[in-house]
């Protein structure tokens, strides 16, 4: 287990009459506009008061956690660099307090709150000695002034910050003046924390990369095992997955036909395909530049970013990958063995083919627009017919078929909107998928389109007496789909406010297959208890 370093000294000032940077956001992003100091010259980060880093057991020395570092890159041209610096004495002047943060002369990190005196004209900030330290002319300091906005309902808003580098030089009376050379500015006004934090991977992995060399191991961000797994193969989409073998062991039942061993496999089998799929789609996509071009992404869009964010390499997923597909290629000779029809042969060879070929080179179907396509197929006839062949030993339903119509359709539109905040780092990447391609409204059309053709299939098939009178439970959820086209339409080119839409839309398939397994539990449990038929014509 990694150890746990100590948080540095910090002081404490007092008579502050705002928010500073001391009561800052503890997570603010990396920029990487500056040229920082190198990996050899560590210093303690503006906001490391109010973090601990884990790393490698074998590392060594602590890190100053989050430090702003710039390892590799070209030099940031001199008018630009004066400039940026400029406009940094200039944020910083709105404050009377920063936090004074050094490395003292037992290379231990310091940050002390201390009063401030901006002074744009000369290009200095102006300070005295903190009490009890001591801080030698000629020293390479920086000082960090920010706040946040308190919101009267509980919360807060607006967190910014600035953070000016440089040499520090002894004045008269006890006082000191920074001239600063390097500037970290954000304001959460002009750049969401989410966008600033993936602006600034880059830099955050050239620094662990250096850092790396530098001592001859390997030093990266670690996660738990489990959480690890958790988020490498997004587990929580895995509703995608349920959904339609579940529906496939409701049909089977209804019908007669139910073995618990072969389902449990099968759900564990079909289970594995999916994580093998996540994982493999964040490999390629990142070996393909298209996780990397994307900064906005959100929990639903995006990709894992285990990877961008250096939790693990790609010859580790690439392992994760394989062996998630190992273990759905095992379970399925299994299930042949217990189970085996040429039905199952040919839908779970269907299967691996669209979960290998969604991202994989050379068809990359998801970069040519068909990733919607394979989706719908995948999660929907192949998992849902699959299942059914597996209890009915080879035989096939056009009831099995129908039910998997309203699944599929809208798994396919959980791809379909979680796209939308991707399409501009989709683009960079030639990742041409359906919202790069159409326009707005021909997006929002098409989402409409599908979702009502969900809808209409359920209606049609009971209809014509081809599914239960209660599965009709399912048009309870239109009213949630109209949520969703009213979040497409006012928040399509915000990915942050649009995730809410976005978090519907799932909701949307789960509810659906939820209720058309409401309406088979009523179905069965009539013709199981009460031994009678009513809901067929």
């Amino acid at each position: 287990m990694s150890p746990k370093f100590r948080l540095p000294r910090i002081g404490r000032a007092t008579g502050s009459t705002e928010a500073d940077a001391t009561t800052a956001a503890p997570n603010a992003p990396v920029m990487a506009d500056p040229a920082a100091p190198s990996a050899s010259q560590t210093r303690a980060a503006p906001d490391a008061a109010t973090r601990i880093v884990e790393v490698s057991a074998e590392a060594g020395a602590p890190i100053a956690a989050g430090a702003a570092v710039e390892t590799s890159g070209p030099a940031e041209p001199a008018a630009t660099a004066a400039t940026a610096v400029e406009a940094g004495l200039a944020k910083m002047a709105g404050y009377r307090h920063g936090v004074l943060s050094w490395v003292a002369d037992d290379g231990y990190p310091m940050n002390v709150d201390l009063e401030i005196e901006v002074k744009p004209i000369e290009g200095t900030v102006r300070f005295s000695e903190p009490p009890g330290f001591h801080i030698a002319p000629g020293t390479q300091v920086a000082i960090t002034a920010g706040g946040i906005d308190v919101l009267l309902d509980g919360g807060f808003d607006g967190r910014r910050h600035v953070t000016l580098w440089g040499t520090v030089l002894a004045r008269p009376r006890g006082r000191f003046a920074l001239t600063p050379d390097r500037v970290w500015a954000w304001d959460a006004g002009d750049l969401p924390l989410p966008a600033a934090y993936e602006r600034g991977l880059p830099k955050a992995r050239r620094y662990f990369n250096a850092l790396s060399v530098e001592r001859g191991v390997l030093v990266r961000p670690k996660l738990s095992t489990g959480w690890l797994f958790f988020r490498a193969t997004r587990a929580p989409f895995l509703s995608a997955t349920l959904a339609p073998v579940l529906l496939g062991l409701a049909v089977a039942l209804r019908v007669g036909v139910f073995d618990p061993l072969t389902a449990v496999v099968t759900l564990v089998a079909a289970s594995a395909v999916h994580l093998g799929l996540n994982v493999a789609n964040d490999v390629f996509d990142t070996l393909q530049g298209a996780d990397d071009a994307n900064q906005t992404p959100t929990k639903f869009s995006g990709g894992s970013r285990v990877l961008q964010n250096a939790l693990v390499t790609i010859r580790e997923m690439s392992l994760l990958a394989v062996g998630c597909y190992g273990v759905a290629a095992a379970l399925g000779v299994v299930l042949f063995v217990l189970r085996g029809s040429p039905a199952l042969v040919l839908i779970a060879a269907l299967g691996f083919f669209i979960s290998l070929a969604y991202t994989m080179p050379p068809l990359k179907l998801v970069y040519r627009g068909l990733g919607e396509i394979a989706t719908l197929i995948g999660f929907g006839p192949v998992m849902l017919l699959g299942t059914y062949v597996v209890q009915s030993r080879g035989s096939l339903s056009l009831e099995a078929f129908l039910v998997s119509i309203p699944v599929a359709l809208l798994v396919a539109m959980i791809l379909y909107v979680n796209e939308i905040p991707d399409r501009a780092g989709d683009g960079k990447a030639g990742k041409r998928t359906l919202p790069v391609r159409w326009s707005k409204a021909a997006v929002i059309r098409g989402f409409d389109v599908a979702v009502g053709c969900a809808f209409v299939s359920v209606a049609l098939s009971v209809a014509a007496g081809r599914m239960p009178i209660p599965t009709l439970l399912a048009l309870l959820a239109i009213p949630l789909a109209m949520r969703v086209h009213s979040g497409l339409v006012r928040f399509y080119d915000n990915p942050y406010a649009l995730m809410d839409s976005m978090a519907a839309n799932i909701r949307l398939h789960m509810n659906v297959s939820l209720l058309l397994l409401v309406g088979y539990a009523i179905t069965i449990s009539d013709q199981t208890w009460l031994n009678r038929t009513p809901f067929f014509w």
